[in-house]
């Protein structure tokens, strides 16, 4: 059985949304079980926010994860409130491009990603959460590149659909970085 309890959490303006939406909807596209839960701070840009995804083979009871498999953080507030709560042998990506501090367990999986100077190279530095994405998804393989890539069409649509090439690219780039 495949089964991804995840919390992405960043600073509002970071993508942690899109994040979860496209985890999600890839998903379904995938022919899984997924739900999407956002949770904001105060603010929208600046304050907090994460969101819960799920992702299984199998009927999902609740949208509430105590004790996530994966840990996406974004920022350093991100990692120190969500690090504690990674099951054992959990996953914790990290944009060490803002975290500049070591993680306080050694019972988990550490991979750490450059997403910001990465999204740079890329031309645009928004797409710093879709690298983030690409080293989930080389970390997890939860869903497929293929759901990925319809997922982005259907989110990113009229102005927005000349972003979908470079998105690609940045989870291509993440996937690569993770390799590391």
């Amino acid at each position: 059985m495949s089964y991804h309890g995840v919390i992405a959490a960043g600073f509002g303006g970071q993508g942690v949304m899109l994040f979860g939406q496209l985890l999600a909807f890839s998903g379904m596209m995938d022919n899984k079980f997924s739900t999407f839960l956002p949770s904001y701070g105060p603010e929208m840009r600046g304050g907090t926010a994460n969101c819960t995804v799920v992702v299984s083979d199998e009927y999902i009871a609740s949208p509430v994860i105590d004790t996530p498999n994966e840990v996406i953080a974004f920022n350093i507030p991100s990692m120190y409130k969500f690090e504690k709560d990674l099951v054992k042998d959990g996953i914790l990506i990290l944009n060490s491009s803002v975290i500049d501090r070591e993680p306080t367990r050694k019972d988990i999986k550490v991979i750490k990603v450059p997403a910001n100077e990465i999204a740079e190279k890329l031309g645009f530095l928004k797409v710093q959460n879709m690298v983030m994405f690409g080293a989930y998804l080389e970390a997890t393989k939860a869903v497929s590149l293929d759901s990925i890539k319809h997922a982005l069409e259907h989110k990113l649509t009229g102005k927005k659909a000349k972003f979908i090439d470079l998105n690609m690219q940045a989870i291509k780039a993440g996937m690569e970085a993770a390799k590391q």
